[in-house]
């Protein structure tokens, strides 16, 4: 039960309750009381400040005997609940007041009779074998050039009658307090994770094979409706994760079977026959070679994107001459722009020492110079430069091709895509060139860097892409 977060709210809102309800009640007793037996103090002040006067006027004034004028006055003045008499000097009883007939008021000790005004204490009395707590107040009178004692007793019944009522009181209004804020916090807990009972039940269904649903979300205003909107932002991750995934293991499969197709052709062909001439099987070997390093070319790139999206490739961080790299690997690529009769034209290259993963950057530029060249006709121009901008450094590849079609530009970086996928394929497979990761490396690189790659424009005179890179690594 305690393992449900309905059952523990509930407890926990509970027991705040019961606690401020029980400090509450204690705080409540307390005054209570002390206004109850204050009360008791006044009346019983009050009943002496009458008597004393009262007895005073009968002896001095009305010249009343003695024991006939206090008695008179204790009949006029006491009530019944109280017991009073009324002692000389020498504790002898001069008239009495008793209380329901059996509980009388006696002399107590000469010292705790004051010289002047009222003393007030508590005492318990003992009458016919009944023990009953009471108030008790002495007084000194002086009446007729004589001293009396007065003294007058309360019992606490009242108070304690009053005080036993409110502590009933109190007991049922917590604890039908705490029974219906109980009942209604589980109410209110049970109605408030609501959402989250039909969220998991959605989850529990949710696996790979559906991805496209997604959590119920009731109110996208508060905590449990973030708590779902978030949760299907994951989904949508995953699917769209999953879903490359897909594309990108039937497109890797698709890359890996055309080598492999050209190679046991290759080796079908030559086996044929029981004897061959030295040129044919030169030939054979010739295209298993290309074959064979088309394949090589396709796994190291697949093994290096796999390590970067598990987070295993670490750059090797070292200090370089970025406008050196720039010049070296154009003239890396002007081997393969000659034989396709385009010319790599390098334009202003200032000199900048940059702090970075030289292997990657090299391969990034490389990846930018093959793309322009494939896709740039005999005859054409494939520029590039460096420009300082004022936080970057961005290294632009230019080419004079044909362009990329509007459509395919959102997809250029996206791994194995080609604009033309057919006649792309033809030339890799007859040349053993890339296999369409070669933007999704460069763009990688970019970005483990703290930059980016974009293609700033693309028409029909021609692409640019950029690959801006942060000055502050740079030292």
């Amino acid at each position: 039960m305690f393992d449900s977060v309905r059952a523990r709210l509930t407890l926990w809102y509970v027991g705040v309750l019961a606690l401020v309800l029980v400090a509450f009640s204690i705080g409540v007793y307390a005054v209570v009381t002390a206004i109850l037996y204050d009360s008791l103090d006044t009346e019983l002040s009050a009943t002496m400040d009458e008597t004393s006067l009262s007895l005073v006027h009968a002896i001095d004034v009305e010249k009343r005997e003695e024991k006939t004028g206090a008695s008179s006055v204790l009949d006029e003045h006491i009530a019944p609940r109280q017991a009073a008499a009324i002692f000389d000097t020498s504790g002898n009883l001069v008239a009495e007041e008793d209380a329901d007939g059996i509980i009388h008021a006696s002399l107590p000790s000469l010292d705790l009779v004051p010289a002047a005004g009222t003393q007030l204490y508590t005492l318990p009395t003992t009458q016919q074998d009944r023990v009953d707590q009471r108030r008790i107040a002495v007084e000194r009178i002086h009446a007729a050039s004589k001293s009396y004692i007065l003294v007058v007793s309360q019992p606490f019944d009242v108070v304690r009658r009053e005080l036993r009522l409110l502590r009933l009181i109190l007991i049922f209004v917590v604890l039908g307090t705490l029974a219906l804020t109980g009942f209604g916090g589980w109410f209110l807990a049970r109605r408030s994770l609501a959402p989250v009972v039909q969220m998991t039940e959605r989850a529990r269904r949710i696996s790979a094979e559906n991805l496209d649903q997604r959590l119920p979300v009731s109110n996208s205003n508060d905590e449990l409706g973030r708590l779902a909107s978030t949760f299907n932002e994951l989904l949508t991750r995953l699917d769209n994760a999953f879903e490359q995934q897909h594309r990108f293991m039937a497109d890797a499969s698709h890359e890996l079977r055309t080598p492999l197709s050209v190679m046991r052709t290759a080796t079908g062909v030559t086996l044929e026959q029981q004897s061959r001439s030295d040129s044919e099987y030169r030939e054979a070997l010739s295209i298993i070679d290309v074959q064979a390093r088309r394949l090589t070319h396709i796994v190291e790139e697949m093994f290096m994107l796999a390590r970067a999206d598990g987070g295993q490739r670490v750059l090797q961080m070292s200090l370089f001459s970025l406008d050196k790299l720039l010049c070296e690997t154009s003239l890396a690529a002007e081997v393969l722009a000659t034989s396709k009769g385009i010319t790599i034209e390098v334009g202003e290259i200032p000199e900048v020492h940059y702090r970075g993963d030289e292997g990657l950057l090299r391969q990034m530029v490389l990846n930018l110079l093959d793309n322009a060249i494939k896709h740039t006709l005999p005859g054409g121009v494939v520029r590039i430069a460096l420009e300082r901008k004022s936080t970057t450094y961005a290294v632009v590849v230019s080419d004079t091709g044909t362009g990329i079609p509007l459509e395919a530009q959102p997809h250029i970086f996206e791994r194995f895509y080609r604009v033309d996928k057919a006649r792309s394929r033809a030339e890799a497979s007859a040349v053993g060139g890339g296999a369409g990761l070669g933007l999704a490396i460069a763009k990688w690189t970019a970005e483990a860097h703290l930059g980016r790659l974009e293609l700033q424009h693309s028409d029909s005179r021609g692409s640019t892409f950029v690959a801006s890179l942060p000055a502050n690594g740079d030292q």
